[in-house]
């Protein structure tokens, strides 16, 4: 079942087409992103699922109903420019964004105490705003967003001026809300946190959607049949780039902690891999040997750079 469906969906700024007849889903219960360079549409598109935005044309619909106010207390959505009331206590900020979605006291202070204890935030409640850091006022804004449990969260740019232990801290708790059954949509270039937790990507630019997929089956409609290989001590490229087997290889970088000496090469057309792994292994002990999928980066690259020269 699909949380959000988006059907010929238009957005037009003046001259500026924000958002060019684009089609979406998004499946309940899953981890997605929607990415795409500065510029691209992104924030266009959330404003309108959120409501904020009237659109030009097409439909939204939030678990089957036309998007509307009503469908908006369903949503919590934290979009890039940060929204806070410096003067307000956390509890009181709390308090006031999850009762504006309709939320009772009680639940919202069941929401914030489970979150301010995974935030570190723990008996800080009664401090001000303007007494906290900006780390701190992230977190704060992002408990705010879904103090009123809602059923589809959105978060937009929220690794930004997290360091590593606090985005950590935020990867757990959207693994929480995931484990509950809520659907979470990033939008975000931390391609490697979405890349380490998102199902499925939607890929914007210039107001048009370029790819919208499970990320497994995007890396592999992308794969250039490239090899990585690890050995316990160092090849002679050139021995086996002679060979019949390879149409080339090179030093490459060790993945994922390995050790040992890295490669990358290019198999030849009907080559098969223990062939492969044979010839290496006259020099070496192959340590490790699979075949080299592209990055989110990657396909973010090649994506965005082939809609700006068509």
């Amino acid at each position: 079942m699909n949380i959000v469906e988006i059907e010929g969906l238009s957005k037009q700024f003046g001259t500026t087409m924000a958002l060019d007849d684009v089609d979406l889903n998004i499946e309940q219960g899953s981890i997605s992103a929607i990415l795409g360079p500065n510029g691209a549409g992104k924030t266009t598109l959330l404003r309108i699922i959120n409501g904020i935005l009237a659109k030009d044309s097409g439909t939204v619909r939030i678990l089957g109903e036309d998007a509307s106010l009503k469908t908006a207390c369903k949503i919590g959505y934290m979009p890039e420019e940060r929204g806070l009331y410096d003067s307000m206590t956390i509890e009181n900020q709390i308090m006031f964004f999850g009762q504006l979605k309709g939320a009772s006291r009680q639940s919202i202070r069941q929401v914030m105490k489970e979150y301010l204890e995974l935030f570190n935030l723990g008996g800080q409640e009664k401090r001000k705003l303007k007494e906290l850091s900006k780390g701190n006022q992230q977190k704060v804004q992002i408990i705010s967003t879904i103090a009123h449990q809602p059923s589809l969260v959105i978060l937009d740019e929220p690794f930004s001026g997290f360091d590593p232990i606090n985005g950590a801290l935020l990867q757990e708790l959207i693994e929480r809300l995931h484990s509950r059954g809520i659907t979470v949509v990033l939008s975000s270039h931390n391609m490697h946190a979405v890349e380490e937790m998102c199902q499925n990507i939607s890929l914007i630019n210039h107001g048009k959607l370029l790819i919208s997929d499970k990320i497994e089956d995007i890396k592999e409609r992308n794969k250039t049949g490239e090899m990585l290989v690890t050995t316990s001590s160092p090849l002679s490229t050139r021995f086996i780039a002679s060979g019949d087997l390879v149409e080339w290889i090179r030093e490459d970088e060790c993945h994922n902690g390995r050790k040992g000496y890295a490669y990358r090469l290019l198999k030849k057309d009907g080559v098969s891999n223990i062939c492969l792994i044979n010839d290496i292994a006259v020099q070496s002990d192959v340590l490790h040997f699979e075949e080299a999928l592209p990055s989110l980066n990657d396909i973010f690259i090649k994506y965005t750079l082939n809609s700006q020269s068509a």
